[in-house]
């Protein structure tokens, strides 16, 4: 169905250059497209809304990776999985297919690039709204000036907490998965153990580096952003990749207002705080970056390092340009935090992001 916010004529028109894209990349007949317009615009005069085929939402949520501007990781953009949970129309429905979702994309740590997609909104104001921003993420508990945990989810766990969720109150509790539809009371499920997977940080070269006891979860499932086709936008379509290495080893684990590990990681190695020009904070970027990507390795669980990420991006577009197709992406989201002068992106300030869909766009928070 159509979401409010577009008028007719721009989901028409929408609808229209979505299918004609569809047609044309998968080598369909001009009289197959043509029937498919008419049959969509027949659709939208007599009820105001139009439903995407399966191929069509498969491929569109393909070509939505494939144009989003600040992924570094499109060249596998045409392995996306995706499932198809538009009948999904309750809480409890919603939940297992999100667990089937995690237990898929994790697939044991051979991480699977995945999206499942419910019902977009309905002309009656039915809408499903997933409150998570991942569907696992830590919780953050603030303890007057103290935060425990992720400071990024303190908001969230507090509206957990006012729903009756409790936590144990430990660094890395997962936080429970919280569905709503239309403006109903809004439920909370926790996620059964066996489907989180998580990896314990440890160093190849530094035994005592363990004893920090940091961890993180396997798999980043975004779950709060709209996928946008054609002039119908899901508003609940979760999706995931595979980590690069610096998201978890030089942001969420060491950005001062995230985890803050670099100060207790310094001081384990033995490094001098006083000053900068000790390079304190480039040492311990390295070497909780190596511990990152070691453990990620060591325990079976996909992911990839900033400089194998760069140049996989340098190949994506390389191909775009092959098939005739102006890369959409910016610049300062591309270039890893860890290193970027290193890497080929660096050289590429020239790329442009543009206003095109398919796409993954955010979209104001639910709670």
């Amino acid at each position: 169905m159509i979401n409010a916010i577009n008028c007719k004529a721009e989901v028409e028109r929408e609808a229209i250059a979505f299918i004609q894209m569809f047609y044309e990349e998968t080598g369909r007949s001009i009289l197959e497209r043509d029937e498919r317009i008419t049959e969509i615009m027949d659709s939208l005069r007599e009820n105001g809304s139009y439903s995407h085929t399966l191929e069509e939402l498969t491929y569109g949520a393909r070509v939505a990776w494939r144009n989003n501007s600040r992924c570094i990781g499109r060249l596998f953009w045409e392995s996306l999985e995706v499932f198809d949970e538009r009948s999904a129309d309750s809480e409890d429905a919603i939940a297992e297919a999100l667990f089937r979702h995690i237990a898929y994309a994790t697939n044991e740590g051979r991480i699977r690039p995945t999206l499942t997609v419910f019902a977009p909104p309905q002309a009656d104001g039915r809408n499903i709204r997933i409150w998570n921003h991942q569907l696992i993420r830590y919780a953050g508990y603030k303890q007057g000036s103290l935060i425990v945990g992720d400071p990024a989810s303190v908001d969230f766990t507090e509206q957990c907490v006012k729903l009756g969720w409790k936590g144990q109150g430990t660094k890395y509790d997962v936080l429970p998965l919280v569905i709503q539809i239309d403006n109903s009371q809004p439920k909370w499920f926790v996620i059964p153990e066996a489907y989180i997977k998580e990896v314990e940080i440890a160093h190849p070269d530094i035994e005592q580096f363990a004893e920090l006891k940091l961890k993180w979860y396997a798999v980043p499932m975004i779950s709060d952003m709209i996928l946008d086709i054609g002039g119908i936008q899901y508003t609940a379509a979760p999706f995931n990749g595979w980590y690069m290495g610096t998201e978890i080893g030089s942001r969420n684990l060491a950005d001062t207002d995230r985890y803050n590990e670099l100060p207790a990681i310094a001081d384990l190695l033995g490094l001098d705080r006083t000053t900068n020009t000790s390079l304190w904070k480039d040492r311990t970027l390295l070497e909780l970056n190596v511990a990152v990507l070691h453990s990620y390795k060591q325990n079976g669980v996909s992911i990839v390092d900033h400089h194998t990420a760069s140049e996989q991006f340098m190949r994506f577009a390389k191909r775009e340009q092959d098939n005739g197709r102006t890369v959409n992406a910016r610049w300062s989201w591309l270039i890893p935090p860890m290193s970027p002068a290193s890497t080929p992106i660096w050289h590429q300030s020239n790329l442009e992001e543009r206003a095109i869909k398919p796409d993954y766009v955010a979209q104001p928070r639910a709670f």
